[in-house]
C-alpha cells in the first residue's frame, strides 16, 4: 500500500488517513498522485475505500482549498477529524474537543 507514496500515511485497523503540504500546485498535484496510487492499490488487491466516509481536512487560513479525487469520486471537504479520539479541527485549536468531552461526563 506504501509503494510510490510520497506523503504521510497512517494506517489503524481499517482506518487510512493521508496528509501532505498542499501549498503549491506541485503539492496539490502530489497529493492527487498519492490517492490515484492509493486508488489503484485498491483495486489491484480487491479492496475498496468507503468513499462516502473519505474527506478532506484544510488547514490552515489562507492556504487554497484545492478539490481532490479518490477514483471518479470528488471528496468533501471537512470542519473537523477525529483521530484516535483526539479531534481535530481546520483552525487547529481545542474547542469542539472540549465541547465533545464535557458532553460525555
Amino acid at each position: 500500500m506504501d509503494d510510490g507514496i510520497k506523503c504521510t500515511l497512517s494506517k489503524f485497523v481499517d482506518n487510512t488517513k493521508m496528509g501532505g503540504e498542499v501549498d503549491t500546485p506541485d503539492g496539490c498535484a502530489a497529493i492527487q498522485g498519492n490517492l490515484n496510487k492509493l486508488e489503484k492499490w485498491a483495486d489491484r488487491n480487491l479492496m475498496k475505500f468507503s468513499k462516502r466516509k473519505c474527506q478532506v481536512l484544510h488547514l490552515g487560513k489562507k492556504k487554497p482549498k484545492h478539490q481532490h479525487r479518490l477514483g471518479l469520486k470528488q471528496l468533501e471537504s471537512s470542519s473537523a477529524e477525529n483521530c484516535l479520539g483526539v479531534l481535530g479541527d481546520t483552525k487547529l485549536n481545542m474547542s469542539q474537543q472540549r465541547a465533545n468531552t464535557s458532553n460525555k461526563r
